[in-house]
């Protein structure tokens, strides 16, 4: 049964993310954590369904008991089995009303997982109470045990860039299909923006949200109709030049103070395989610092 009373400690980042997810009829959340995202995402009407993917048992067993806790439905694969079926190698499938109780504490996070926008700390805003199809729990590594067409909007959260960028590459079948990806790194956005744009994918939309004492990005990104990002746009994408976003100052700010750093780090380099790097980071700073006074 829905507990209409509890409220979904959320962030001010996962919440950034649930914002650019189009309404859609299935959301996998790849790295899912707590699930706190995906349960969001059903309540406020946003998808009706959630995979909640990851690579390890402990975060989906911690996801089922929250489920269960917000009363979530179990889902298991479309087309697939009932409740009484063995779920195939690799997925955990178990019902999230058959998980283990919730610690007495509900699990908060780091403190940058805490704060929530429009809400008191650990608190998600008001949000709908529309669940459809519930959520369908798998064990993953990355999208190894998804199948192609199983979702219509895929989440990559809460990790660095590269890692983001090595799961995508390992599904090729990404690129022919309409999907639409929500991308939020941790670290190392300028090489995921750099990876985007050789594989001609479109980062169509990207906000900026402050949680704690750091700034993070999210991108809306489509495969195709994209192109190769300059230097300084791999630090600044045309998308969140677009945006208008309140935080766009602070981020050029820091952005630039970081590649002059860079820059006067590499100079002084001795080594000549640094002359190369220079070159790449210089081209960066001087994009940068055209786009404002800062």
């Amino acid at each position: 049964m829905m507990n209409h009373c509890k409220k979904i400690p959320i962030s001010k980042r996962l919440l950034c993310c649930a914002e650019l997810v189009p309404p859609c009829g299935t959301v996998a959340d790849v790295g899912t954590d707590h699930g706190y995202l995906g349960i969001y995402l059903l309540q406020s009407g946003r998808c009706a369904r959630v995979i909640a993917v990851d690579l390890r048992e402990k975060p989906l067993a911690s996801a089922r008991a929250n489920a269960a806790a917000f009363g979530i439905p179990i889902a298991f694969p479309l087309g697939g089995r009932g409740p009484g079926a063995k779920p195939p190698k690799g997925m955990a499938c178990a019902s999230a009303h058959s998980a283990p109780a919730l610690p007495a504490e509900p699990h908060r996070g780091s403190g940058a997982e805490r704060a929530c926008t429009g809400a008191d700390e650990g608190e998600s805003p008001n949000v709908q109470t529309a669940i459809t199809g519930g959520m369908e729990f798998v064990l993953s590594d990355g999208l190894h045990n998804i199948e192609p067409g199983a979702f219509d909007t895929l989440v990559l959260a809460g990790m660095g860039g590269d890692l983001i960028s090595n799961i995508l590459a390992e599904a090729p079948w990404l690129d022919g299909g309409a999907y639409s990806l929500i991308l939020q790194p941790q670290s190392a956005a300028n090489d995921l923006r750099r990876w985007l744009g050789e594989r001609s994918w479109a980062i169509e939309r990207e906000r900026l949200v402050r949680d704690g004492r750091f700034l993070y990005s999210v991108m809306l990104v489509h495969p195709g109709q994209g192109r190769a990002l300059s230097p300084g746009e791999q630090y600044v994408s045309p998308a969140l030049r677009r945006e208008g976003d309140p935080l766009y100052a602070d981020y050029l700010a820091r952005t630039r103070r970081a590649l002059e750093l860079t820059v006067r780090g590499i100079t002084k380099s001795a080594d000549p395989t640094d002359l190369a790097r220079a070159a790449y980071y210089q081209a960066a700073l001087e994009e940068v610092a055209s786009l404002g006074t800062l």
